[in-house]
């Protein structure tokens, strides 16, 4: 089959063709249909972001396709059936702190290299081996609408933070980071779970505007100055009460002072998810103050990725109409043009955007 490899760092990803991936026991392979190519892939096959990648690899987080060979685990899944391929991939042998790795993407410790070696490539290429837990049926869907299913991909992130931090229907929540890829995803995830308001804080004005446009006066917009004090107070007074949750989505180039002021919005009892990229590449930390923390009995939710439940409660969210995918706009690139779907894809990373490869 053909796929794009990653040979080393910092240098072009390779069309060429690789052996078919093997079933085994507890797995199943798809035909990839549609897959996204995350705005900062470039950073990762730099090796910027000092991922732990197994070299060479197949890069590509999950994606949309087809079921062309199931396990004999599989009860529900049919060959042909439309899925969603999640690239969390999760050690069975603990079921209370399983290694995690993320197929195509990276690995955390030992353990999560370890699976990495096994559930080793990810979606650029025309079919991909994952665990069976990790497909998702889909229902009834065309291959033009491939794309936009995609969008799963982003909105998991965030749903997963929320579900950790137990959002209810009806409360405020601020999304630190809303004009990006994953926090304009934030926002939508938020008002479909319920909530009654999302305070949308950032410096571009026009993507505040625009997010106000598309999900209308439940999103309360906040231009930032870059003072920290200040910015604290802008945040509380769009609020229309206490903020209940706050959901951090940072990349790792942001100051920790602009994560700070939005995490100390929340109200006493209230929660924070941390699920960016603050002092990922070294520097200082978060320098929260452990009195407050303690005294107003904050809770703080650190998430990676999402519980292996996610998607199914998330497509159920769709199917009823309460989250909407039309709001994304794709690119799509061929499998022999992957290297300028990730070129594409760094230079139009902001929200609402998607670029694709469709092998």
């Amino acid at each position: 089959m053909k796929a794009a490899v990653l040979k080393s760092f910092g240098t072009p990803l390779a069309i060429e063709d690789v052996p078919a991936p093997v079933l085994g026991t507890g797995e199943v392979i798809v035909d990839i249909v549609s897959t996204r190519v995350i705005s900062y892939t470039n950073e990762v096959l730099s090796g910027e972001r000092q991922y732990a990648l197994d070299l060479p690899v197949v890069p590509g987080a999950g994606g949309v396709g087809r079921v062309r060979a199931i396990g004999p685990d599989a009860t529900k899944l049919a060959v042909g059936d439309w899925v969603l391929c999640g690239p969390t991939v999760r050690s069975r042998d603990d079921a209370i702190a399983p290694d995690i790795h993320l197929q195509g993407v990276s690995a955390r410790g030992e353990g999560g290299m370890r699976l990495q070696k096994y559930f080793h490539d990810g979606s650029f290429a025309e079919q991909i081996r994952v665990p069976t837990e990790n497909v998702t049926r889909l229902g009834q869907i065309s291959a033009t609408e491939a794309d936009q299913w995609c969008a799963l991909g982003n909105m998991l992130v965030p749903y997963g933070g929320f579900l950790a931090a137990k959002l209810q229907p009806g409360e405020t929540v601020l999304v630190s980071g809303a004009t990006g890829n994953f926090g304009s995803a934030a926002v939508a995830v938020a008002l479909a779970m319920g909530a009654a308001c999302v305070v949308a804080p950032g410096r571009n004005e026009t993507m505040l505007a625009e997010l106000v446009r598309r999900y209308g006066e439940r999103v309360r917009p906040v231009k930032l100055t870059g003072n920290e004090a200040d910015d604290c107070a802008r945040m509380k007074r769009a609020a229309p009460g206490p903020i209940d949750c706050v959901f951090d989505i940072m990349p790792p180039s942001v100051a920790t002072t602009v994560v700070r002021a939005a995490i100390m919005t929340v109200r006493p009892y209230g929660r924070v998810v941390l699920m960016g990229g603050v002092n990922m590449q070294g520097g200082a930390g978060l320098e929260l103050p452990y009195n407050w923390i303690m005294r107003e009995c904050i809770t703080i939710h650190g998430v990676w990725m999402y519980p292996p439940d996610a998607a199914v409660r998330l497509i159920a969210l769709v199917r009823a109409g309460l989250l909407r995918l039309d709001h994304y706009e794709t690119k799509a690139f061929d499998l022999d043009h992957a290297n300028e779907a990730v070129a594409y894809a760094a230079a139009n990373a902001g929200p609402f955007s998607m670029t694709m490869i469709r092998p």
